[in-house]
């Protein structure tokens, strides 16, 4: 079994557990926990993602580092099980939740349904409506950003003129997708590209389809000059249809998110142009941060880079190129 397989089958086997306790009413603290004055529910869709799986091990690295106990489940997209999970934290005698929505507009209903507890959102941003000051809060980076970065990266590398541009984005609905997307072509108008997208299609984040989709797309034609990837696990699927195809990647910019170890080792190979890196360490542990701040009835503007209507807490991106790619190789 690989590293990968083991630390899925890990949190499956938390998950499934975690679930059968939960419904069967057991009190947590029964389990081989430490006793901490913050207890904190951690609702994830899934961890069989690099980044979500990123992320939850830096939230609960920096849980363990702040004495904190957090419980870790995962919904599966399942509206109904993550409603359920929230509307119990209360009663289950948690004081804070952090929560990956599978629907951010579910937000409201979440909020309602939270009975007065705090709400951090992670990776999946709702609107700006649906937070409020100090008490239902986003914790990440600013979507629009990283779109922006891959943008003035393939300007700086084919110009201002006519473009042919394939995007291959996330999950339909999904913050990151909606924003890294808009970004994009924002950018590349305002810069003056006479911007021809030639593909643009949904890939879920998975490189496995992010392959078939692009080679589907270069059976009827090769006429693509940029290819834009709203993570680096579509972008590497790019890079492996361009391999079976024949094409020169050297001269057709594929450009991701996120900087993961596979892909910056790309980027030093020469395959990947470019990604930009979304610091899950860094969001995990502003994620906690928040939540034992909340869980006190205290404040987040003092925590770094929360925003004066202390409705989101961000995380810069990083732009990651050949010239400084080493780097980031040496933090994983």
């Amino acid at each position: 079994m690989n590293k990968r397989s083991g630390v899925r089958l890990l949190y499956t086997a938390f998950a499934c557990m975690f679930i059968v306790t939960w419904l069967s009413g057991c009190d947590f603290r029964k389990l081989d926990y430490a006793e901490s004055t913050v207890k904190i529910l951690y609702i994830m869709t899934s961890v069989d993602d690099v980044y979500r799986r990123k992320l939850s091990d830096a939230i609960l690295d920096a849980a363990k580092e702040q004495n904190v106990r957090v419980d870790l489940v995962e919904t599966f997209g399942n509206v109904e099980t993550e409603n359920q999970y929230v509307q119990s934290a209360r009663e289950k005698g948690y004081d804070v939740i952090i929560c990956r929505p599978g629907d951010n507009s579910n937000a409201p209903l979440l909020n309602r349904a939270s009975d007065g507890l705090p709400v951090i959102y992670v990776n999946n941003q709702p609107a700006e409506e649906h937070l409020e000051s100090n008490k239902y809060i986003f914790v990440g980076s600013n979507e629009e950003l990283s779109g922006k970065y891959q943008a003035e990266y393939v300007i700086s590398r084919l110009g201002t003129g006519a473009m042919n541009v394939c995007i291959l984005e996330g999950e339909k609905g999904h913050s990151a997708t909606i924003g890294r997307t808009a970004a994009v072509k924002a950018t590349l108008k305002n810069h003056g590209v006479n911007a021809n997208y030639v593909y643009v299609d949904y890939a879920d984040w998975s490189r496995e389809l992010a392959k078939e989709k692009f080679t589907k797309f270069t059976d009827m034609t090769h006429n693509v000059d940029a290819v834009f990837c709203n993570n680096d696990a579509m972008a590497l699927g790019v890079i492996d249809a361009m391999k079976e195809n024949g094409m020169d990647y050297t001269k057709i910019p594929v450009v991701g998110v996120d900087a993961t170890a596979e892909a910056c080792k790309s980027v030093l190979d020469g395959e990947m142009s470019f990604t930009v890196l979304q610091n899950a360490e860094k969001q995990g542990a502003k994620a906690i941060e928040a939540a034992i701040a909340l869980a006190n009835g205290g404040d987040i503007s003092e925590i770094d880079g929360a925003t004066s209507d202390r409705k989101y807490i961000w995380v810069d991106f990083e732009e990651v190129t050949i010239d400084n790619v080493q780097n980031y190789l040496e933090e994983k």
